[in-house]
Formats: structure tokens, C-alpha cells, sequence
């Protein structure tokens, strides 16, 4: 296995949670929200699954994305309701939990066993 490529996508990834971070707190919390909301990490994910296996794989990972990215709508907007009601992380462990059963339930109707 290749350091470099492991290092390089955690690099990455890493730059832009503290994109995101440095927009929230020093500039306005919008301009982090549309960096955390940019297909950045998915299309990084895409470009380095192609890079190591086959266009049918990458189209897979491509179609499934779209299909999970229902769960992470509901996930916010749990949390953004959650967040009203309790302290956060209570808010964050309520919105993963409802998440974790939108993507199990999702997963069952997509792929039946």
C-alpha cells in the first residue's frame, strides 16, 4: 500500500474542515456552511476512487451518493430542529441516530437481500 496517496486524502480532507472552521468563526457562518455543503469531499472521494479502480466502480460510487445524500438532508435538518429543543450534543446523537436509520432503512429498500 502507498503512503503518499493515504496521506494526500487526509491532507486534503483535513484543509477543508478548517476551511470551513476559519469561514464560520472569522468570516460568516454562511460561507462555511456553503463550503461544507460543496461536493468538494465527494468529488475528491470520486477523483481518487477512479484513479484506483475501474469507471464502473467510480458510476457506482457516483449513483450511490445520490441516493445517500437523502439521509444527510434529514440529518441536518434534524439537528437543525434538535439544536431548538436540547444542548448539542444531545442534538448531534439525536440527528446521528435518526440518520444512521434513514441510511439502514434506504440501504434495505435499494438492496434487498
Amino acid at each position: 500500500m502507498d503512503l503518499f496517496p493515504n496521506v494526500a486524502k487526509f491532507l486534503v480532507g483535513g484543509c477543508v474542515i478548517v476551511g470551513v472552521t476559519y469561514l464560520a468563526r472569522s468570516v460568516d457562518p454562511k460561507y462555511g456552511g456553503i463550503l461544507a455543503a460543496a461536493p468538494v469531499m465527494t468529488t475528491l472521494a470520486f477523483i481518487f476512487t477512479r484513479a484506483e479502480t475501474s469507471p464502473a466502480t467510480t458510476q457506482a460510487l457516483v449513483l450511490s451518493s445520490l441516493y445517500f445524500a437523502i439521509p444527510s438532508l434529514i440529518f441536518l435538518l434534524a439537528l437543525f430542529l434538535l439544536l431548538d429543543r436540547f444542548p448539542f450534543l444531545p442534538s448531534l446523537g439525536g440527528a446521528y441516530a435518526i440518520w444512521i436509520g434513514c441510511v439502514l432503512a434506504l440501504n434495505r429498500i435499494l438492496y434487498p437481500a
